[in-house]
This record gives C-alpha cells, sequence and structure tokens, in this order.
C-alpha cells in the first residue's frame, strides 16, 4: 500500500478537503486516520468537511466484504481479529479494524488495548485498527463507524472487520452495517448457549467455538455439535444460507482458513441470489431514517424556545401537573411555531 509521509511540517496544519481525498484513495494512512478524526469530531467545521470527504470517496466504496465478529467477554475476540486479519493480508487483502463500543466514552473501550495487543496486525502495512470514537450513545459511535467504513474502503481496504466492545444493543448495529455476522463462542456449549441472547445467535451466519486447542478440543468438538443441532430450531435466513458451526484456535491458527472460505462461500451465494446487494441498500434506507431521527432529535434540542421551556415543563410532569405526552406535544409545538 502506498503511503505518502506527511512532512513534520504538514503534520498538523489544517488540510484541504481535496487533499484528505487524494491522500484516502492513495491508501494514505495517516490521512485516512486524519479524516475519521474529523468525522469523529462534534465541531461543525469539521463535519462540515468530514461530509464533503465522505460524499467524494463514496464512488470508491461499497468494494469490500464487511464482517461482523461479536462474543461474549473471554471468548478472545482481539486474538481471533488478529489471527485471521494476519491470514487475510498473507492473502493479499488489505484489512480495516474497527470497533462498536457504546461504551467507550467511560471504560475508552478494549480495542484500546487491542492495539497494543494486536502488535503484529497493526504493524502490518496492509492493516489498519481504529479505536472506537467515545460518544454519548450507541447511535453517535455505530453512525460514525458507518461513515469511517465508506472511507476505509476508498482507501483500498477490501475486508472490514467490525467488532463489538460492548454488549447488547451493540450487535443489532453491528449487523446493520455488515455482510456477514460472526459469533465467537467458547467451548462448553450447554451452559454458554443459555446466556446468549436467542437474537443475537439469529443473527449469526458463521458460529465459532474458539480456543479449541489442548485440553479444550474435546469440549470444542462437543461444543459444535450443540450448536449444530441448536441452529437447525431457528428460522430459515432471508440470505438462502445455511449458518455453519466451526471450531478454531486463534492462538495456534487452526480453523482460520476454513472460516474464511465460509465468509467466501456466503459471499458468492448471496451475491448469486442478490441478497448481498439488496441487503446493502436495505441498510443504507435504514441509515438514512437513522440520521433522519438523530437530526431531528439535534435540532430539537437545539431549539431556543425548547431550551427556554424544557426545565419548566420537566418540572410540571414531574409535579404530576401534565402527563410525559401532553409535554412532549407542547415543547414539539414551540419547536414548530419558532
Amino acid at each position: 500500500m502506498r503511503s505518502l509521509n506527511l512532512t513534520a511540517k504538514q503534520g498538523r496544519k489544517n488540510l484541504s478537503t481535496d487533499a484528505y481525498i487524494n491522500g484516502i484513495k492513495n491508501g494514505d494512512r495517516v490521512l485516512l486516520g486524519r479524516a475519521i478524526t474529523l468525522i469523529e469530531s462534534t465541531l461543525s467545521t469539521h463535519q462540515e468537511q468530514a461530509q464533503k470527504i465522505i460524499e467524494a470517496c463514496l464512488p470508491y466504496a461499497n468494494n469490500s466484504i464487511r464482517i461482523g465478529v461479536t462474543g461474549t467477554p473471554g471468548v478472545g475476540k482481539s486474538t481471533f481479529i488478529e489471527a485471521f486479519g494476519t491470514h487475510l493480508t498473507e492473502l493479499g487483502r488489505k484489512v480495516a479494524v474497527l470497533a462498536i463500543d457504546p461504551s467507550s466514552q467511560m471504560s475508552r473501550g478494549s480495542i484500546l488495548g487491542d492495539k497494543t495487543r494486536m502488535e503484529n496486525l497493526s504493524a502490518n502495512e496492509n492493516a489498519f485498527i481504529r479505536p472506537s470514537p467515545a460518544a454519548d450513545s450507541l447511535g453517535g459511535v455505530a453512525r460514525k463507524t458507518r461513515e469511517t467504513i465508506i472511507l476505509c474502503e476508498a482507501a483500498g481496504f477490501d475486508t472490514i472487520l467490525i467488532e463489538t466492545v460492548g454488549v447488547g444493543q451493540s450487535e443489532i448495529a453491528v449487523h446493520s452495517m455488515v455482510d456477514f455476522f460472526l459469533l465467537l463462542l467458547l467451548p462448553g456449549a450447554g451452559d454458554e448457549l443459555q446466556g446468549i441472547k436467542r437474537g443475537i445467535v439469529e443473527m449469526a451466519d458463521l458460529l465459532v467455538v474458539n480456543k479449541a486447542d489442548g485440553d479444550r478440543l474435546p469440549l470444542a468438538k462437543q461444543a459444535k455439535k450443540e450448536y449444530r443441532n441448536a441452529i437447525h430450531l431457528f428460522p430459515a435466513q432471508e440470505s438462502g444460507w445455511i449458518p455453519k458451526v466451526e471450531i478454531c484456535s486463534a492462538l495456534e491458527e487452526i480453523g482460520i482458513t476454513e472460516i474464511w472460505k465460509s465468509v467466501l462461500s456466503y459471499q458468492q451465494i448471496t451475491k448469486e441470489n442478490f441478497f448481498f446487494e439488496n441487503n446493502r441498500k436495505e441498510q443504507a434506507k435504514f441509515w438514512l431514517h437513522s440520521s433522519i431521527q438523530d437530526k431531528l432529535k439535534q435540532l430539537f434540542y437545539e431549539n431556543k424556545k425548547v431550551k427556554q421551556q424544557l426545565a419548566n415543563v420537566e418540572k410540571a410532569v414531574l409535579n404530576g401537573e401534565i402527563s410525559s405526552f401532553k409535554g412532549a406535544d407542547e415543547l414539539l409545538k414551540m419547536m414548530n411555531d419558532e
């Protein structure tokens, strides 16, 4: 990958939009990182420039396979992603690793540590690892990640790995922006299967029992059988793909090849039946409506009259003088009357 080394003088000065766009198209990871920082910024001038960069990059995007990776804490996501990502770069792929972490504002998220743990992958010139941005909500993090995907694809990354760092709703957010959803599991299926939300298992295109090495190998093989039996009880997927179960050891790099073969098989089948393209269109529509909701919410709370009266309406609701619904209607009318 070509890298345009910035001089020290260029390093911190404000760059033109064209400089960012050209740098990204040429695969400059430094400029890619700085452009993503603009996306993450709350400054209006940065947001304006970021949106221009995103629009210019759109024609060069959508040329990757986007893979979501999730799993319970301790399942070995970081080790797996490094092994998987390294394997892909050895095949000539260019890999970007991103994260969805709604808790990052408080904990800074585990992926910040992952950059240290993923030493080999982070040093690989065909890989790019980006910590999750701190944001007030899961929606904010997810939107920024969605926009970051576009820039990474324009920069030539043909494989995007999106890790869920937080738990719960983050899996749903990741599912809404990836082509393939991979669920990592631990050996010892019985108890864990009960602890995983059914909806998350139903979203998975591939279930991978990790840490299948040493004394845990027999447990992993047994877990594979149990998961295979379990997924047959779930409804058929719209994609026409039948979810698979594999075992792997990220530490010993066992099963990584089979996992990639499953991804490629999924991609081939869903492109042939047009689900791949249609799903991306549906995702784009979802993010359109999500962005509209976010913008309307922002405009509401920034409205001058709403700002003036919000505390009074809240007090009236708390005192039982008016209902929450009546209070919301009054505030919305103030916004519309301005």
